[in-house]
Order: C-alpha cells, then structure tokens, then sequence
C-alpha cells in the first residue's frame, strides 16, 4: 500500500561521516544515527547560516572543501526511487560555521545583534519614524510589519511587546527601546488596568478598540478558547512586560501592580482545597465554579499554573529578591512535579486537569493532546528554579523530558521542534500522530533551544550540548526573515515558511515581542555564562527611589548559586565600586535622578 515510487524534495540535518571527492557524494548521519548518502546535484549551492541585517553568504565555491567528517550541515534536496534503492540529491546545503568546530550562533554577540534588529523592526512597524506612541499600536501586522484596519488593541501583546523593547534595552543599551518599555507600560496601566478598591487586586482587561480619540474597552476575553471568562493567562502575561520594565527602572507604580494582581491570583485564582489554580474565571463573580464559564468551569491546566514562572515570576523574584514570591515560585514547581507526569501512560505530560486533579482529555482542541513546547518549557523552568531552591526531582523530571522529547516531538530527520500531538500511540502505530500538520511554529524552537542550553550548562552532558546546537541551527537557518525582518510564526516541516491565514502575520493575538526576543536573551545568558564560559554586559535606568534600601540585583536569570559575579560596574559611565560582587547586587548612589548602570557579569572558574 501507498509505495513511495514519485521523487519528492525534503531537508535532512545530519553530520558528514564521509566524502567521496571522485562521485561528489558525501555520507551524513542524523541526529538519530540514521545515514544517508547524499550525491551533490546539478546547481547545488550552498551558504553560511546567517543572522538577520546579514548579507548572504555564499559558501558555494568552499562547498567541496567544507565536507569534512564531522561537520553538521542542513541539505535540501530531491529523492528519487529508482532502482538499487532510493537517490537522494542535494540541491542547497546551509553551512552552520567556517570550520567543522564552529558554530556561529555560539558567537558572544550573536544573540545580541539578532535581539537590536528584532527591536529596530518592532520599533519601525509600530510607530514609524515618529515618536513612539501606543495610540498608534496594532496588534496585527503583516508579513512586512504593516499595520492591518484593525483597531483592536490586546492587553497581551502590548505587554509582549514592552518585554521585548525591556530585554532589548538590557542587553544592548538602547534608550529607544527603554522609551517603548516604559511609555508601553504607562499605556498598559492606563488604559487596560481596572484596580477594585474593595478588593485591593488589580486585573487587566483582554483589550481596548481604538477609533480617533475613542476607545472601548473589552473586559472579557473575546479569544475562542476563553469567550467572556477571564483567563488565568491574559492576567498572567498583562505582568510579562511591566515587570522585565521593573527589573531595570524599580518603578514603584509597576510593583504595585504586580503585588496586587498576585494578590488576584491568590483571592480568585487558586484552589485553596486541592491545590493549583483556576484556569478562567467569570468576569462578573470572578468565581472560577460559575456556569457560565463552560467547559473552562472548575479547569486547571499548563497555562494557570506553569505560565507564572517564565512569563513574569521569575523576574519578579530576580528583581526583589522576595521570599513570598519565591515561595509562589517554588509552589508552580511542585505542582507541576506532583500533578503533570503521566508517564504510566504516554511520554508527554498531562496539562489539562478538572478541579480534583483527574485529567481533562475532552477540553476543546486539546482534547488528548500534547504540546510539545509546553513539555520543553517545563524542562527549562524545573532547572531554572532548581538553583533557587536545589530539589533532585526537579532535575530528574527535566531531564527525562529532555530523553523522551527528541523522538517524541521532535524531527530527528530535519531537525526542529513539532506543534501539537496525539499523546497515545494507536495500536498498529509507530509514530504519535500530528493533531492537524507537521508545520513548527517559533515558540516552540525557544523551548527545545533554551531547554537543552540551560541542561548543558548546568549539567555538562554532552548530548544535551549536541541538541541545543541543533535545534538552534534548525531555528537560525529557517525561522529569520532576511526580506521583510523579524521571525516567521510557522515554518513548513522541512523549513520552508508558511505563510497563510493568521500564521503569515509579524504581530497577531499569538505574535508579538516575547519568545523570540526572550529567547535571544536567555540564549545569551545560558551560551555566554554557562557554557562557553564568556563575560556578559547589562543595562539598567534606575529611577530614583525606586528598588527598595537602593539595592539594583542584576543576576541575568536564576542561575547556579556561586556560577556568576559581577566584574565591574558603572553608573554613568563612570566606574563604580559599590556592589557585592557574589550577590550580583549594586549599591545605587544618592540621586534625583535616573541613572544609567552598566555591569558586566562573569562566570566563575
């Protein structure tokens, strides 16, 4: 049945084990350890990997040369059935370095540059030449970064995108970047916040429809998935941004409405008799059991509970040093460890639960399903949390995600990350099969790159070095946009982008300036500080009275305690000496006034 007997194009990512100058045919092996033999096609050519601002690199008058054992590569090509077995013929080979050693992504300012033109674009796209004003902002825009007629403003990816400009500032200085973090803030706190009085919690409306000097305002969710509930996720990353602001400025008014929207999660969120917390709740009653609520009545899943960590609980935690929030932290983390495994049963986790914790296999799209990203990011967040309070199970459940993931969700042939799958195999199966396509979308690359990066860095195997390299190979070479700039949301299978429906916009309900400026940040903390062993320079803008006893903490990320000190230290570019080095912390001086800090962090021998 269905013989595979047509010539059909597909990518293969592997390591070249042999070259055969004379045949012009090279063997590579995959990830997996599976080998192919790859004859050299009419046209071939070939190219550097390259960041986006780059040029394109033409590798093709070196391709012959650069086929050395050992060197991974990316090759596209046609198979061809035919007799003696199938062909396969490369057509395009994207080179990851100059030598079988290098890989340029792992350069110390390759992150950095690819996160200034990330902010450049976003910057351009959403206000132009002209100062920056989120009266103009659109949540959708195009490929091109073109605003759409739409005037509907989500509190979400505003909030997305004042992380981005907050992370671009940290890492490369940028006082525009600063500007749109904190006049998006300003904006966010505005227009999008509702403070109860009573209540003393401060919640985020879904968005705002802007017309001329009007705007109205949208209280309850108006996504499918969470129609007229509040979702634990809006609330959860309406704090994405603010905070990253936070870190860097100490704005009172931001902790502020961090404390009181923790306070939310607290009152209306959480499950006092079994634990975790709510998934949605009415936003009427802000009762999480009300009928209204539908099939999100009584719900806990991933989002309402892990969500807290990367997307603004950590940096709080990085920013005051708190216990309550570290203990909230510490808190996701054993639930997580304690409620999600499943591994009886299949080798993703569960992630949709009804109140008493029996798992939901019937919720909407989800049904049986899993996501691969979530599994990835669950990885990542267990090891980030694991330095601030060591637990062996947090690093066994991280790294037996880090083992079933490769062949589970991910594409050992192509290399990258899947979407979404069935979590049991049928019977008769191999292969868990795709919920609707094989396509890989962004985020999802940022969980399997920062998963493995901060295993080898914390742990030293080298498999996971192996598959961190890959999955950043996979992302660098397919998911840059070097026409119109920025990230594409979806890539085809085999690398090619797709560009239909929603998934061909720049900015969406889904897209806006979060995972990849995040992951150009952390790729740069966990590569530079962790792995290859290279110093790290921060910015920060304090503002006066701001970060309580003047204390600036500016450890880049919950890192292993005694891994990372501070090397030198300036505020205003002059040098300044008053800081505890192990502590990662600065002594800001007396001032009226905003001043600017610039630190390098170092890892320790």
């Amino acid at each position: 049945m269905n013989p595979l007997n047509f010539p059909f194009s597909d990518l293969i990512a592997g390591y070249v084990t042999a070259w055969n100058a004379e045949a012009e045919v090279f063997d590579l092996r995959t990830s997996d350890g599976r080998d192919f033999e790859v004859k050299l096609g009419a046209n071939v050519y070939a190219e550097l990997v390259r960041n986006l601002g780059e040029a394109f690199q033409d590798a093709t008058p070196h391709l012959r040369s650069m086929l050395a054992p050992g060197r991974f590569l990316h090759v596209y090509g046609v198979f061809y059935p035919e007799e003696g077995g199938v062909k396969f013929e490369g057509k395009h080979i994207v080179f990851h370095g100059r030598t079988g050693e290098e890989y340029l992504f792992e350069k110390p300012d390759w992150w950095i540059k690819q996160i200034d033109q990330l902010g450049a674009f976003y910057v351009k796209a959403q206000f132009g030449d002209e100062p920056i004003d989120y009266r103009k902002y659109r949540t959708k825009l195009s490929l091109a970064g073109v605003k759409t007629a739409e005037f509907r403003q989500e509190t979400d990816t505003i909030s997305r995108l004042v992380y981005g400009f907050a992370t671009a500032y940290m890492l490369t200085g940028r006082d525009v970047y600063l500007e749109g973090a904190e006049k998006g803030t300003e904006y966010l706190r505005e227009h999008m916040r509702f403070y109860d009085v009573d209540e003393g919690i401060v919640y985020w409306y879904h968005g705002i429809d802007v017309a001329g000097d009007s705007e109205e305002k949208i209280f309850a969710s108006e996504f499918g998935d969470d129609y007229h509930a509040i979702p634990a996720y809006e609330q959860i990353y309406a704090l994405a941004g603010p905070v990253q602001t936070y870190r860097i400025t100490g704005d009172p008014q931001i902790y502020q409405d961090a404390e009181m929207t923790y306070t939310l999660f607290q009152k209306f969120f959480k499950d006092h008799e079994n634990g975790g917390y709510f998934s949605h709740v009415d936003p009427i009653t802000l009762d999480p059991r009300s009928e209204s609520l539908g099939q999100n009545r009584a719900k806990k899943n991933w989002n309402s509970i892990g969500d807290h960590a990367p997307a603004y609980l950590i940096n709080l935690v990085l920013a005051t040093g708190e216990k309550r929030f570290e203990d909230f932290l510490v808190e996701t983390a054993e639930t997580i460890e304690a409620r999600f495994q499943d591994y009886a049963n299949s080798p993703f986790v569960q992630e949709k639960f009804f109140e008493d914790w029996s798992p939901d296999t019937g919720w909407g799209w989800q049904q049986n399903r899993g996501v691969i990203g979530h599994n990835l990011k669950i990885a990542w967040n267990l090891m980030r949390i694991q330095s601030l309070r060591a637990n062996p199970k947090y690093v066994a459940f991280a790294e037996r995600i880090a083992a079933l993931m490769p062949a589970a969700g991910g594409d050992m042939q192509r290399g990258g990350w899947y979407d979404v799958v069935e979590r049991l195999v049928a019977p008769g199966e191999k292969f868990h099969r795709f919920a609707w396509h094989d396509r890989k979308a962004w985020w999802q690359q940022e969980q399997g790159i920062l998963a493995y990066l901060i295993l080898a860095g914390m742990l030293g195997k080298p498999e996971y070095l192996r598959l961190a390299r890959e999955s950043s190979a996979f992302y660098n070479a397919f998911f840059l946009d070097h026409e119109d700039g920025a990230i594409y949301f979806n890539v085809l299978a085999n690398g090619t982008p797709y560009l239909l429906g929603n998934e061909r916009f720049k900015g969406s309900h889904s897209m806006s300036g979060y995972h990849s400026f995040e992951l150009c940040y952390l790729a740069t903390v966990y590569g530079n500080l962790l792995i290859h062993k290279k110093p790290l320079t921060l910015y920060f803008k304090p503002k006066p009275h701001g970060f309580k006893d003047r204390i600036l903490r500016v450890a880049p990320d919950i890192l292993p305690p005694g891994s990372v000190r501070i090397a030198e230290c300036f505020v205003d570019d002059k040098p300044h000496a008053d800081f505890d080095a192990d502590a990662c912390a600065v002594t800001l001086p007396e001032s009226d006034a905003d001043v600017r800090v610039r630190v390098t962090i170092a890892p320790v021998a």
